[in-house]
């Protein structure tokens, strides 16, 4: 396909599906992607320009991340549980409960460089009216054993409401929250439209505990932070907004104290969350709610091995 102009950036669709996409990371060669209601991981391989399921049966997996080892890493909300996908086609489970209770639905994660996993448990009720075994919806970091084969789990945040994108800076001394809390009633698409969304950073300690959170970014009862990665220079590139109120949907890129950069208008609606890929590492891939899936070769950001 021939690339589309968009504002200042050129956005070509290079996958279409039927279901939202989301949890895009580059595997070195290939992007990866969930289409998280049709329980599949597709790869798109930019030689042939062609998508295909990578593996199937994912329990509704959202947010996917490597290790520095190149181990793949996911969220099945459906399955309320952290996995990490085998290369010989096995399923092994990281944790699934909290203080003997099942978590909600694990959303999206980050890996650090002493292998935590750093994911979020909001509770969005996507595979019915389940009830809440757990009162809260929080941030977890699940840290790995000694043995080399369990990992225990810690609540890292106590005043998120509901956490959704979550993401590590580059030196993995500050984790970035974006809190999209619920208010009783005037609901759109399942999401209320009257609570504030707000980007959160907090301190990481060396112990690996938060210190308070400050507010980076707020956008107020607009559709606020889905997904975001980081680029070389510390910059947070994140997916937002939506056309039923605000500015619409976007890429924002912010800086140093949650400054905003630039923002880039989406040719799509309700962009779901982006990384990056290619062989250095600067075409932008986002994935959409509507099951898009674009590029964008010319956005003068480039990545790290880690976003």
């Amino acid at each position: 396909m021939s690339p589309d102009r968009w504002d200042d950036w050129e956005w070509e669709q290079i996958s279409g599906h039927s279901d939202l996409t989301e949890g895009p990371t580059w595997d070195g060669s290939g992007l990866l992607y969930s289409e998280c209601a049709a329980n599949k991981i597709w790869r798109f391989d930019p030689d042939t320009s062609r998508s295909e399921v990578w593996r199937d049966g994912t329990n509704g997996a959202n947010g996917l991340a490597f290790d520095r080892y190149g181990s793949l890493f996911a969220c099945e909300g459906q399955a309320r549980r952290v996995v990490r996908y085998d290369a010989n086609g096995d399923t092994k489970i990281i944790v699934d409960l909290f203080e003997g209770k099942r978590f909600n639905e694990p959303n999206d994660l980050a890996v650090d460089t002493e292998g935590r996993i750093w994911f979020s448990d909001p509770n969005y009720n996507m595979y019915g009216n389940r009830p809440m075994e757990l009162e809260h919806e929080s941030v977890y970091r699940a840290d790995p054993q000694p043995n080399g084969s369990s990992y225990s789990t810690t609540r890292v945040t106590h005043d998120t409401e509901r956490p959704n994108g979550v993401l590590l800076s580059e030196y993995n001394n500050t984790l970035y929250v974006a809190d999209s809390p619920r208010a009783p009633g005037n609901y759109y698409g399942g999401i209320a439209r009257d609570a504030p969304r707000q980007l959160y950073s907090y301190q990481i300690f060396a112990d690996g505990t938060l210190d308070d959170f400050n507010v980076w970014h707020d956008f107020g009862p607009g559709r606020g932070i889905d997904g975001m990665c980081i680029d070389q220079k510390g910059h947070i590139v994140a997916t937002a907004g939506h056309h039923a109120s605000g500015p619409g949907p976007m890429i924002y890129v912010f800086g140093a104290r949650g400054r905003v950069m630039s923002t880039h208008p989406t040719p799509s609606d309700r962009p779901t969350n982006c990384a990056f890929g290619g062989q250095k590492l600067d075409v932008l891939f986002v994935t959409f709610g509507g099951g898009e899936v674009y590029r964008v070769l010319n956005t003068g950001l480039s990545g790290t091995a880690a976003s």
